[in-house]
């Protein structure tokens, strides 16, 4: 496949580069819905919710990772997915992430409860999807 029919796609949290290279497909969740970018996607800004993105290397297996929100930017077959945490789905402790998400729905009454359920159900749809 030559370089122009492929995607270079960054996903970026904001302590590290949490995966880079070349991709078919990404897959992500947006305010405005899934949205699926193949190459030559028109250009978009979008806002990011807690959600599991899906990138689909030109080599290897699917790539899934979970994200607390941020931006995606796609631009002449690139594709930006910023975010203040992103986990790939083999860093995910889904132990932990099972009892976050307890702790977060028996603590319903805190102001960021609703939130702490997103992120913690996005970390374990994300290594469940891996799996």
């Amino acid at each position: 496949m030559a370089d122009n029919d492929q995607l270079q796609v960054e996903l970026v949290a904001a302590d590290r580069t949490v995966w880079s290279g070349q991709a078919s497909m990404v897959v992500a969740k947006t305010a405005d819905g899934d949205i699926g970018i193949l190459r030559n996607h028109m250009p978009v800004l979008s806002l990011l919710v807690d959600g599991v993105v899906e990138i689909t290397p030109v080599d290897g297996e699917k790539i899934f990772g979970a994200v607390d929100g941020g931006f995606l930017s796609v631009a002449n077959n690139r594709v930006s997915i910023l975010s203040q945490f992103a986990l790939l789905s083999d860093e995910i402790d889904v132990d932990q992430a099972r009892a976050e998400l307890e702790s977060a729905q028996a603590d319903s009454d805190a102001d960021d409860a609703a939130d702490r359920v997103r992120r913690a159900e996005a970390r374990i749809r994300a290594y469940e999807r891996a799996s």
